[in-house]
């Protein structure tokens, strides 16, 4: 019998970055799985607060080369990878110069939110399912941390639901206590509208008075995880309360063997 194929999509992981609970989680939980025999593929953001000759990180030729449209622009779209220290797995990296070279990764050094995160988002979020395709590695489960991740259940259920690498994917969104940095309202509909979509179809992530990533994320994914003890009670109840599997906080000891269980339950569903 093949390996299960899971893809984490992480906006965050160490060693490269340390920003939140979410680095420590996405570090652990891929090799935890692939030493309980599932096969492990892990993409983020290449932030150029991450030192490339530090992590060893090198340019995958045969992966890049792609254009990435965001807001009718074309973006390169470059692929690097490492190894990650202590295990038998590498980490992918996408990185554009536009979007990701700069020393700060959400913020400037004045503690504002950059003005195209929105963009940065889409092209992330995009970027790795085109980089998907080019793998040619159908992924039996997907599963997203961060809000930057956000969009890509819906671009799973939307604007790839017809390719056949995706056509039998789950996908699994982890909520956290965070929120999006800054604010993402102008034109976010347009601009989020790829492959012939219409800001119509956004409207799970639009309730009348800004951008809802998570209501936008929980809507369209197979099933969620409560990554974090920091979500509000409201929203806590509001995923409780939607009809699909959700996975209740775990403390530091147990979750990783509940994540497990809950990846073979939706894997045999």
């Amino acid at each position: 019998m093949s390996k299960k194929r899971v893809l984490i999509v992480t906006q965050e992981m160490e060693p490269y970055t340390t920003l939140s609970e979410v680095s420590a989680i996405a570090r652990r939980l891929p090799q935890y799985i692939q030493e309980h025999g599932m096969e492990i593929r892990v993409l983020m953001p290449r932030f150029g607060t991450i030192n490339e000759r530090r992590h060893r990180l090198h340019e995958v030729v045969r992966l890049s080369g792609m254009n990435i449209i965001v807001d009718e622009d074309d973006y390169p779209l470059i692929i690097k990878v490492a190894s990650l220290p202590g295990t038998r797995m590498q980490v992918y990296f996408l990185d554009n110069e536009e979007f990701f070279k700069r020393k700060q990764i959400f913020v400037d050094d004045s503690g504002n939110p950059f003005e195209d995160n929105a963009d940065r988002m889409i092209f992330f979020c995009k970027g790795v399912l085109e980089t998907v395709k080019k793998f040619g590695w159908a992924p039996d489960l997907i599963h997203c941390h961060g809000w930057m991740t956000s969009l890509i259940p819906f671009y799973l259920k939307a604007a790839y639901q017809n390719e056949p690498i995706f056509k039998d994917s789950k996908v699994i969104y982890s909520l956290y206590g965070q929120e999006a940095q800054g604010d993402l309202q102008h034109r976010f509909a347009e601009k989020a509208s790829i492959n012939n979509l219409e800001p119509e179809d956004l409207k799970a992530y639009m309730n009348g008075q800004g951008v809802t990533l998570t209501e936008g994320a929980t809507t369209f994914s197979d099933a969620l995880i409560l990554g974090s003890d920091e979500i509000e009670a409201g929203v806590k109840e509001e995923v409780t309360n939607l009809d699909k599997p959700v996975l209740e906080v775990e403390d530091a000891e147990n979750y990783l063997p509940a994540y497990l269980d809950f990846y073979k339950e939706l894997l045999d569903s």
